[in-house]
Formats: structure tokens, sequence, C-alpha cells
């Protein structure tokens, strides 16, 4: 099969060389995994991201049968992703330009913006191509929760509703995505649910691990934005004596200094009396994750929401249980109890409770580690997720070919 990936801000090769700036987190690895599975299955996938920087090569192979091409749409620097609809019209032209001339045999939009340019590619074609959408991330629960902190352009709902109505299917990663596009409108036999896999060759339970210090570690990896409430953890650290917390993300560890987004949360961290026991460690390669995961005692992923959330998956394939709040694909991943704990968004106290539990019972920690990793080795290798996947090409594909 011939597959033409669009993630137009979220470019797979990023996944290399470490995440967690604002714009720069689990879509990436998303992209860059799911095409290098189906690559590894024998199809044929070409993922066209936005050019970036104006010395990037036109195509370059992230793996086998795996291609990367950087599509000249608005300046070639970085744009934050919010700003980056009105490029998206010239992004569609030269994939329809492309697809004139060698068309894949399905095309799959991976954020809303991708799905505005794929679907005015996709139309342009005689007979039009068939158009798989994956969200990552809804606008109307992004409003909901950050309300007028949410920066988004006007029309992304309007948009995300069109989308999900003209794409031949959609793909949540989480079963809690359902019902939110059905309220959108979108048609309940399009949606399909396919969750992120995991990389078990990468994350296992046994292997090195970075150094301890004898304290109780808490690691938080995550992209440095409000709404992954790194912010919660730390004031959740008052209550948790002797813990210390490792925040992984941001920019390069030699550039925090200078990030809006670490400065306010060292000074959440001075104001809460912990600055000794929290230490930003700023970008870290994939390679060193599983190393820095398996360093923990626990894993802290506190967000307000969250689409569906890949790092309490790795945690769990490491064998490392999670304190994860209840929200979104954290519901479905993490079983509360059993390879983790669930406790409400913006809880500090609560949180801290758990925590502090689960620090005090070694026992139990290791029981939801062998848990954790069990449940992402039957769930979510990525072998599997790329064949629930193809299979929702082909009934795109089987749709696109009946006369509506």
């Amino acid at each position: 099969m011939k597959i033409a990936m669009v993630s137009e801000h979220a470019s797979p090769l990023a996944a290399v060389d470490g995440l967690g700036g604002a714009d720069a987190g689990g879509q990436n690895v998303f992209v860059a995994d799911l095409a290098t599975e189906l690559g590894r299955q024998g199809h044929h996938v070409t993922v066209y991201t936005r050019r970036d920087a104006a010395d990037l090569p036109s195509r370059v192979r992230l793996a086998p049968g795996v291609t990367v091409e950087h599509v000249p749409a608005g300046p070639p620097e970085p744009v934050p992703k919010d700003r980056l609809l009105p490029y998206m019209p010239d992004f569609g032209r030269y994939l329809a330009e492309r697809w004139s001339n060698a068309p894949p045999d399905v095309v799959h939009a991976h954020f809303w913006m991708s799905g505005v340019a794929a679907i005015q590619a996709a139309d342009a074609q005689t007979p039009r191509l068939p158009v798989v959408q994956t969200y990552h991330a809804l606008g109307t629960v992004k409003r909901r929760h950050q309300g007028d902190k949410d920066t988004s352009p006007p029309g992304r709902i309007r948009l995300e509703r069109a989308i999900g109505r003209t794409a031949d299917a959609v793909i949540a990663t989480c079963s809690d995505e359902t019902g939110e596009l059905i309220r959108m409108g979108v048609p309940r036999t399009r949606i399909t649910v396919v969750p992120c896999g995991v990389d078990l060759k990468r994350f296992v339970p046994h292997g090195p691990a970075d150094p301890a210090n004898g304290r109780p570690r808490l690691v938080a990896l995550s992209r440095l934005v409000e709404r992954k409430g790194v912010d919660t953890a730390i004031e959740a650290l008052v209550r948790v004596p002797k813990a210390e917390l490792l925040v992984a993300g941001g920019p390069p560890e030699s550039q925090l200094d200078g990030d809006p987004e670490v400065r306010r949360l060292r000074g959440v961290a001075a104001a809460a009396g912990v600055t000794g026991r929290v230490s930003f460690l700023g970008r870290v390669g994939r390679n060193d994750v599983p190393e820095l995961l398996r360093s923990a005692d626990l894993v802290v992923t506190l967000p307000w929401y969250e689409p569906f959330g890949m790092v309490p998956l790795e945690a769990m394939a490491c064998g490392v249980p999670v304190v994860a709040t209840g929200v979104g694909g954290h519901v479905d991943t993490v079983v509360d109890r059993v390879t983790g704990v669930h406790v409400p968004p913006r809880r500090a106290v609560q949180a801290a409770s758990c925590i502090r539990d689960l620090l005090a019972d070694p026992a139990l920690r290791a029981a939801m580690g062998v848990a954790g990793a069990d449940r992402a080795r039957s769930c979510y290798s990525w072998e599997r997720v790329g064949r629930d996947t193809v299979s929702v090409y082909e009934r795109a594909m089987a749709r696109c070919e009946v006369p509506v």
C-alpha cells in the first residue's frame, strides 16, 4: 500500500533528537513510530511535513520504506503551530501537485491543520483519494480546559467539525475522544479507536538506569506547557518529604534559563520551598528516555487533559508505576490501582497523598510495575497498532470507492 501521511507541524525527524518543546511531543513520536512500523510491514510511506529551516533536504529516508518530504509552505523557519493555518492552502496545493503524478492509495492526516491540507489535495484528484484523520487533540477540549489561554485560530473548532464529516474515516486514540467526536457531529460509523503504540524493544523493564542518589525519585517527562501540569507535581512535592522530582523536557539544558515556562516553574518551586529538590534536565534524547524512566520510583504525569499520553505507556513498558490524572487516554492506558493510580487534575494534595502511599509500599510498586509491563506488551505493541491502522485504511478506501 502507498500511504501518504501529512503531519504539518510535527516532523517525525524531531523524534530522533529529543522532544519537549512547546510544539514537539507525542505526535512526532506517534508519526515516526507508526510510519516505521508500516514500512516494516511492507508498505511504502511518505510523511509530508512543513519545511521549517532553509537548509533541510527535500527528502530524507527515515526508515526502510519510509521517506520524509519537506513541504514549502510559509517561511522556512520555525513558526508556532497556532500560526500555521494561513499556510495550509499552499501546503495543500503542493500535495495536490505531487499526488497528481504519483497518487497514494490512502492519505492519513495527523492534526486538524493537516486535515485541511490533506482534504484540499485529495479532493483535487480524479478519482478522489481516501482520507483518514487523526486529530491528536481537539479544539473543543482545549477550549474547555484552557479558556482564554487557548491560542488556537478562531476557526479551529468549525474546521475540525468539517474535517470529521468529510474524512472517510477518523481514528480516535482513546475511548473518551469518541464521545467528543460524536458530539461534534462526526458519524459514529466512521470512528475507530486505535491507540498509540510503544516501542517494546526500547522500553523494557530490565536494562541500565540513570544513577540514583538515595532519594525517592519522581520523574515527569513532558512538553513544558502549562496544561501539562508540571506545576502540580512541584506543588505535590511539598507533602512528599525527601523525594526529588526530575523534570525532563523543554529546550536543551543550555537554554533552560531563557525559557518562559521553565522560569515560571522555577518560581513555583521557589514559592513552595522545594527548589533544592526539583531538577530541570532539559530536552532528553529518545535513546536516553528509558534509562531515565527506569531510574524512577514513580513516573508522574498530571496534565489537565490528555488526548492520549505516551509517557505513562512508556513508563509502564519500563516496569515503573504511574501517577496520572484520570483524563483522556490515561483512563484507557493506566489501570487505576493495577498499573498506577488516577488522580484529579490540578489537585496537588491528592496527588501527594497517592505518591506518599506508593513510595511507602515497595511491594505494591513492584506489582504495579509487572502489571504495567504486561499490559504494554499485550495491548500496545506497534505491530498491533499498525495492523489495526491498516484495517482502517482499507475501510476508508472501500468507502471512497462507493458513490455517496
